[in-house]
């Protein structure tokens, strides 16, 4: 159905210009919230593009200012359907866009010339529509895919479960799991006991002994309930906010997230489950932990 609109739109001309008010909503960040693909099973749910794109509307011509997956930033696309290269860094490969503006509707197309001389590869096809929900994105992946965008200021944060921090006292301890084929790797999280209304985390992965990934965490009490707070890399502080919990499980949630939404923690025994993805549907990343013995966290 997209491949049919995006025909109609070349053999009937490419638009120039369109109203300022209506340009000007485009602009701005906007997070993916639900897959609306027709007849989509719920474990195959994805956005049409990344998470988390940016964009910013002129009279003539929308930028592409990040999240649009080629790599490239700030790609300026007129409406009159001329053609937009950009260069790869690969000697001789470049992307090649073209736009339109039609009926309150922002399209383009993108195709990818990987050698010097060489034919056009891998055309992709979105269309971005404002309705009264949010920012709907068409795109051809995986024949079509239709995602709801909306900004961060439009998406209410969940209600918050009443807890303290001793409520988690059973996510204290140290510790680890190895995963991969040839279990090269390794992780851990050392989490420290409830005190002062907080718990306090470090965590890393190492891949065939070298360092690939660290993680600062903490859970706080916060309003009669709790904060998890994570800063992955050390980079700016991202909260998820209780929402549910019990004697063995913890899930936090913030939808205006891009990617986790939502983390869920699970104990059985000596076994720890840390689960992050999205709030509906998709494919959970899980990682599943072993205590282990630690001078100072038991």
């Amino acid at each position: 159905m997209l491949n049919l609109i995006l025909a109609s739109i070349v053999l009937s001309g490419w638009p120039q210009t369109a109203p300022p008010a209506e340009l000007k909503a485009f602009d701005g960040e906007w997070i993916w919230q639900e897959d609306r693909t027709p007849g989509r099973a719920p474990e195959n749910f994805n956005p049409p593009m990344s998470t988390r794109l940016s964009l910013r509307a002129e009279s003539d011509a929308m930028i592409l200012v990040s999240g649009h997956g080629s790599g490239h930033t700030n790609v300026r696309i007129t409406f009159d359907g001329r053609m937009t290269e950009v260069a790869n860094t690969t000697p001789g490969s470049l992307a090649r866009y073209r736009g339109s503006w039609k009926d309150g509707t922002f399209t383009y197309e993108v195709d990818f010339i990987r050698e010097a001389g060489g034919t056009p590869q891998n055309l992709i096809r979105r269309a971005f529509t404002l309705t009264p929900d949010g920012l709907i994105v068409r795109s051809n992946l995986m024949d079509e895919t239709v995602g709801l965008y909306k900004q961060a200021k439009d998406v209410p944060l969940p209600a918050m479960a009443k807890a303290t921090i001793n409520d988690l006292s059973w996510m204290q301890g140290n510790w680890s799991g190895i995963r991969g084929t040839e279990n090269q790797i390794y992780f851990e999280e050392l989490w420290s006991p409830p005190r002062g209304g907080s718990m306090f985390a470090t965590a890393r992965t190492v891949n065939r002994d070298r360092l690939s990934a660290f993680e600062y965490l903490r859970i706080l009490e916060r309003d009669g309930s709790l904060v998890y707070i994570a800063q992955p890399g050390g980079a700016a502080p991202t909260e998820f906010y209780l929402t549910e919990f019990s004697a063995s499980r913890a899930v936090f949630q913030n939808p205006r997230h891009d990617y986790p939404k939502q983390i869920v923690y699970e104990r059985s025994g000596d076994a720890l489950t840390a689960t992050i993805g999205y709030l509906v549907g998709g494919s959970p990343r899980r990682f599943e932990f072993k205590r282990q013995a630690s001078a100072g966290i038991q």
